[in-house]
C-alpha cells in the first residue's frame, strides 16, 4: 500500500504470508521495521535514532510507533544495517541488536554529481528556477532537524556586507516547515531568500556546483546524503560537527556547532570572502566523496543478506 499507515500495517499482517509463499533467503526492511512474525531471516536498516534522542523533531504518532518497533526489529533481525558509525553507536544505546551490525554508508552517483568547469548549462538550469548567483545554498526537506531557522539568522548577519548574495532553501516542505517560513518573514532579508521547492537532480547538481557556499547545519543526521552530493560536486561546504555529517565530510568541509549562530555566520563569511579557502574545499570535496560509491553500498548490503541467510 502507498499510504504509510497502511504500509506499516501490511508489513505486520500481510508480509508474513507473502514470505511463506515466496520463501526468500532473507527479508530486508529498508526503513527501520521488519515483519515480526515470520520465520524468514530478516535484515533491517536503521538510518538514525532521533525518534529516541530528539522526539520533538517528529510527529507524536511516529514516535509512539517507531520507538517500540525499532527496538523490536533490532531484537528480531538476523543482521542490522546502519548507514554510519554514528548511527551504529546510537543504536547500541537505545536498541541493542541481537545480530551483527554492519555499517553500510550510502553512495553517490559520480557520473551525475561531479564538478564541471563550464558554468553556462548550469546557469541556464538555475535561471529556470529563479536562482541567480551569488548565493548560499541548502538542499533537503524543510523540517525541524535541518536547523534552517539558524541558517536564516546567520545569513541575515552577513547579508548587509554582501548586497548581491542570496540564500537558496531548496526542498519540499516537511513536518514543521511553518517555523522556517516565520523565521524568513521576520529576518529582514526575506526578499533575498529564494524558495524554489524540490529540485530535480540536474538542477540540484547545478545548485551545488555554482554555489558560493553550501550550508547543511543540521542538528543531527544519521548520514547526510546531500552533504555527500555537495562534496562530489566540489561545493565549498559548511556543515555540523557532532553527528554523521562530520563523519561524512571530515576535513573537506568547515565544521560548526549546530547551536552556534555566530559560528555559522563566520564560516559562511569565510567561504564567501576568502577565495583560497573556498578553492581548498572545492579540491577536497571530490577526493573525500570518491570513497562513497553505490557499488560499495551494494557489496555491504549483500554481506548483510549473506549473514542473515547463514543465521538460519
Amino acid at each position: 500500500p502507498d499510504p504509510r499507515p497502511a504500509r506499516l500495517a501490511w508489513e505486520q499482517a500481510g508480509a508474513p504470508a507473502l514470505a511463506r509463499r515466496l520463501a526468500p533467503d532473507c527479508w530486508h526492511g529498508p526503513h527501520y521495521t521488519v515483519p515480526l512474525r515470520t520465520s524468514v531471516p530478516t535484515v533491517v536498516t536503521v538510518h538514525d535514532l532521533t525518534f529516541f534522542d530528539h522526539p520533538e523533531w517528529h510527529e507524536r504518532s511516529k514516535v509512539r510507533f517507531f520507538r517500540p518497533m525499532i527496538r523490536a526489529a533490532a531484537r528480531r533481525a538476523a543482521a542490522v544495517i546502519c548507514v554510519s558509525e554514528y548511527t551504529a553507536a546510537r543504536l547500541a544505546v537505545h536498541a541493542p541488536p541481537r545480530g551483527p551490525v554492519l555499517v553500510v554508508p550510502h553512495g553517490v552517483d559520480h557520473e551525475r554529481f561531479r564538478p564541471d568547469a563550464d558554468p553556462a548549462p548550469d546557469l541556464d538550469l538555475l535561471d529556470g528556477h529563479g536562482i541567480i548567483p551569488p548565493y548560499v545554498a541548502f538542499a533537503g526537506t524543510i523540517e525541524p532537524r535541518k536547523n534552517l531557522e539558524l541558517l536564516v539568522r546567520a545569513f541575515a548577519r552577513i547579508a548587509p556586507a554582501h548586497p548581491d548574495l542570496r540564500l537558496v532553501l531548496a526542498g519540499g516542505d516537511g513536518w514543521g516547515a511553518t517555523a522556517v517560513r516565520d523565521e524568513v518573514a521576520a529576518s529582514g532579508v526575506a526578499t533575498r531568500i529564494v524558495r524554489p521547492g524540490y529540485l530535480p537532480d540536474p538542477a540540484l547538481v547545478a545548485l551545488f556546483r555554482r554555489a558560493a557556499a553550501v550550508a547543511y547545519p543540521s542538528r543531527e543526521e544519521g548520514f547526510g546524503l546531500n552533504v555527500l552530493e555537495a562534496l562530489a560536486c566540489a561545493a565549498p561546504l559548511v556543515t555540523s560537527r557532532g553527528s554523521a555529517t562530520e563523519e561524512v565530510a571530515g576535513p573537506a568541509a568547515l565544521l560548526v556547532d549546530p547551536a552556534d549562530e555566530a559560528g555559522l555566520a563566520a564560516a559562511l563569511r569565510l567561504l564567501v570572502d576568502d577565495p583560497d579557502c573556498a578553492e581548498r574545499l572545492r579540491r577536497a570535496g571530490p577526493e573525500r566523496a570518491a570513497a562513497y560509491t553505490w557499488d560499495r553500498s551494494v557489496a555491504g548490503h549483500l554481506a548483510a543478506y549473506r549473514a542473515a541467510a547463514g543465521a538460519q
